[in-house]
């Protein structure tokens, strides 16, 4: 007899098999038997867009429908061309329809990409009867725009709720980020270049709040890892693509705001920031804090080091590969130096033998 892998059980939650909280307690039970991570299938950060090329061919077919229904009921990105009455209208309807494909595509078929889809075309369908609203109430452009954000954050958390489709969490937090901003540019703020969403040092309030919402965000994607440190199931997934949008915005903001200081000091400070994000990565046990920071450690070194940047590139390159190939190990050996501290219980196992034997 074989032995059950993860991603059997992974298998087994998307045929419906198992629930995600049987999945989650079978998985913990069988990490305390095996008494050591090294036994698990190394896919410590699951990621994935689709199953097979037939979820890419039903894509395809998605995106074909919807952009047919938009011609064919005059939709365009800002609403109708056949009036905010009839564009509301053609919005709900089209959300319905999303909604009825779901319930096959996603709940029935447990299909990734499908699902994917159909959460992207749902939010621009809230976009879209957002403008139409905003259109009927013949608001102001910023006004427009914070409004379509504003509903479009509504419709997705409910759809999130109808459905947990992992990826729909992204496009909430990008909604949520629209709605802010907008909030802030109807008392007339405006950025004058797009650098200043992510410059503290610039005028106006929105790279405190990008770093404020990037916080916001970073909190509760570890909300929903350590709700689940074996990611077995869609929280984690969730988890995943909220750090997604949560890095760059924290990252961004603090590494831009250094490197543009452009002084020796700012350059060090970047330097030790980027540092801190890679212990922060390794600890949560997440690469995206890493990813993010990865595109400053270039321009630093084409700035600071002119001639032999691309040596340093090379060496960067070289140790990204390592660390990849190495994350495990590296993370069991930091986190065996790290002392405990709140909620390390509750993060990934990294060391379950040194665990039981001290039980």
């Amino acid at each position: 007899m074989t032995d059950i892998t993860r991603d059997d059980i992974r298998a087994a939650v998307a045929a419906g098999t198992l629930t995600e909280a049987q999945a989650a307690s079978l998985m913990v039970l069988a990490q305390q038997r095996a008494g050591v991570r090294a036994h698990m299938s190394g896919l410590d950060e699951p990621f994935e867009l689709f199953k097979g090329f037939n979820e890419i061919f039903i894509v395809v077919g998605l995106t074909i429908l919807y952009l047919g229904y938009a011609g064919v009921t005059g939709m365009t990105l800002l609403g109708t061309t056949q009036g905010y009455i009839l564009g509301m209208v053609y919005a709900v309807i089209g959300m319905g329809g999303v909604i009825w494909l779901a319930r096959y595509f996603t709940l029935t078929r447990r299909m990734v990409a499908p699902s994917i889809a159909l959460a992207i075309i749902f939010g621009l369908l809230a976009a879209q009867f957002g403008f139409a609203f905003a259109a009927m109430l013949d608001m102001r452009t910023p006004a427009t725009l914070t409004t379509a954000a504003g509903l479009s954050v509504v419709c997705l958390s409910g759809y999130y709720l109808l459905f947990r489709v992992p990826f729909t969490v992204a496009l909430i937090a990008l909604s949520v980020f629209a709605t802010t901003f907008g909030l802030a540019t109807l008392g007339g703020n405006f950025p004058s270049d797009p650098r200043d969403i992510f410059l503290l040092s610039a005028d106006g309030p929105f790279a405190l709040m990008t770093i404020l919402l990037g916080l916001v965000g970073l909190i509760i994607a570890l909300g929903f890892d350590m709700s689940d440190p074996h990611r077995v199931t869609r929280r984690a997934a969730s988890g995943f693509w909220l750090h997604v949008i949560a890095a760059p915005a924290i990252v961004n903001t603090v590494a831009l705001t250094l490197f543009d200081t452009g002084t020796v000091a700012a350059q060090l400070l970047l330097t030790g920031f980027i540092a801190l994000m890679a212990l922060f990565a390794v600890v949560i046990d997440r690469r995206s804090f890493l990813v993010a920071g990865v595109g400053y450690v270039v321009a630093l070194a084409i700035t600071v080091v002119e001639g032999q940047a691309f040596f340093i590139i090379l060496i960067l390159g070289a140790g990204l590969v390592l660390l990849g190939a190495q994350w495990e190990a590296l993370r069991r050996r930091v986190m065996r130096a790290l002392p405990r501290f709140p909620g390390k219980d509750r993060l990934p196992p990294y060391d379950l033998i040194q665990q039981e034997s001290a039980s």
